[in-house]
């Protein structure tokens, strides 16, 4: 598949004609090509988009939600062809990639009635000549940066919350996993958004993130990726005083206390850790055990993580698919290898494995000493990492030991073990029991280096509104 630029309501390829090609993880050829944006294409889009703001903000909230939730109708109807597309770009299973396109319709319907509800009210004056009023107004146009891992979903909760705001808005999608963006595209516009409204870039990610958002008709980023170059994108958008929202790295922690049904906290945590082959900036990866089931559960969990089946996310029965590239593959290496030399154990699996594509084994370690890079940098693949604990006072404490907060979880029939954790636990979400964490209608976002700000809830709407006070006298 060949995806081309989106500008002024326009598919088009870059000035240059510069391409890259796209590859199938799962089995290392050519999935056809991406366009590469120029500064000339760039300008293009910037302009669109500032046009496209001055039409979209006078536009009622009513129309902007019904060509939100048309978008919606329109990703479910095409779910399947869809999903062949981002599994061959992408490599997570065909059940992944339809479930990721359905949570992108469920997000365009929550936003399209989020639309109507950027209220503003009335502020009860000191006289009685006064009205003091509190607008609520789309900040601008926008410029949105989605990563390869759930291209289709990041960029459906920054594109609806910033369409039902008013605002415009330049999405810069994933080079390696373009489709997913660009069928958003698609179906906003044959909903009925006008054309420059929405644009749709890719190119070299530094170039594209320096230029937009240093640039004077952008009025406010949303990015979604590592901390480190999120780090970096902040600071840029601090320079220009430009609002800013990050959905940073993770490094989940997940607490389990003796009195859990072990078998079946293993199979919901085996299916939790390696969805998406473990390439989910939430996934569990710090499994802080009591240690009087520290054993069993390890051996429950080895015995469930061996049994999935690994393949082409395309082929029938698939559980795992390979890593998405070849740098995710020389990651696992190089931190099991690291883990490995000062001590831990890989119980389960910890190889690449196949003839071709990038298939690594769902991996299981012990042992692994606190100053093992895996224990202190985001893994991003498919490694559960288990240690025990002796006391809550243990667990909490290296559940906040890092500089991440943007998942935790914990399995406990213990209420006060679970208020401990509610209360105690450094994270912008925490999820007891289950992982109820992703769905649109909540806060999503984390606290620390994980980043700022939310896209999910009632919440999601507020960065991309201003507040404007108008205070009337009578004369």
């Amino acid at each position: 598949m060949d995806v081309l630029l989106y500008i002024d309501g326009e598919w088009t390829g870059g000035a240059d004609k510069r391409t890259i090609a796209l590859t199938n993880p799962a089995t290392g050829e050519t999935a056809g090509s991406v366009a590469m944006a120029t500064t000339a294409d760039m300008d293009r889009a910037l302009d669109a988009a500032a046009a496209g703001f001055d039409v979209w903000r006078h536009t009622s909230p009513v129309e902007r939600g019904q060509v939100l939730r048309r978008a919606a109708g329109l990703l479910r109807e095409r779910v399947n062809e869809m999903a062949v597309a981002l599994t061959e770009q992408q490599g997570k299973t065909l059940f992944e990639s339809r479930y990721e396109i359905n949570a992108s319709a469920d997000a365009f319907d929550w936003f399209a009635d989020e639309a109507r509800r950027a209220y503003g009210r009335i502020v009860p004056a000191r006289t009685g000549n006064v009205h003091q009023l509190v607008f609520r107004e789309p900040i601008g146009p926008v410029a949105g940066f989605v990563p390869w891992n759930f291209g289709m979903g990041q960029a459906a909760r920054k594109v609806g919350a910033a369409l039902a705001a008013g605002c415009s808005m330049i999405l810069k999608g994933p080079e390696e996993t373009p489709s997913c963006c660009a069928y958003l595209v698609e179906v906003l516009i044959a909903a009925g958004l006008p054309k420059n409204v929405i644009s749709l870039l890719f190119g070299v990610p530094s170039e594209i993130s320096e230029y937009l958002i240093a640039h004077p008709v952008i009025r406010k980023i949303s990015f979604t990726g590592s901390t480190a170059v999120g780090k970096t994108l902040a600071a840029l958008a601090g320079t220009h005083m430009k609002r800013i929202t990050m959905e940073l790295g993770g490094h989940a922690p997940v607490i389990i206390t003796a009195d859990v049904d072990i078998e079946q906290v293993a199979g919901m945590l085996v299916g939790a850790k390696y969805r998406n082959a473990g390439q989910v900036c939430t996934a569990p990866t710090r499994f802080l055990i009591e240690e009087e089931i520290h054993d069993d559960f390890v051996a429950a969990f080895v015995r469930k993580t061996a049994a999935l089946k690994v393949a082409d996310g395309q082929s029938e029965g698939a559980e795992m698919g390979p890593l998405a590239n070849g740098r995710r593959v020389q990651a696992m290496e190089s931190l099991i290898a690291d883990a490995v030399e000062k001590g831990g154990r890989v119980v389960q699996g910890g190889q690449r494995f196949g003839n071709a594509g990038n298939f690594f084994q769902p991996t299981v370690m012990t042992d692994v000493p606190l100053d093992a890079r895996m224990m202190n940098e985001e893994p991003f693949g498919p490694l559960a990492i288990m240690r025990p604990f002796t006391s809550l006072d243990d667990a909490i404490k290296e559940a906040n030991r890092l500089n991440y907060g943007l998942a935790a979880y914990a399995f406990t029939n213990s209420n006060s073990a679970a208020m401990r954790i509610s209360n105690e636990v450094e994270s912008g979400m925490v999820s007891i029991n289950g992982f109820a964490i992703a769905f649109v209608e909540v806060p999503f976002g984390g606290v620390k280096d994980s980043g700022y700000g939310s896209e999910g809830g009632t919440e999601a709407i507020e960065p991309f509104l201003v507040t404007k006070l108008v205070s009337h006298a009578a004369l």
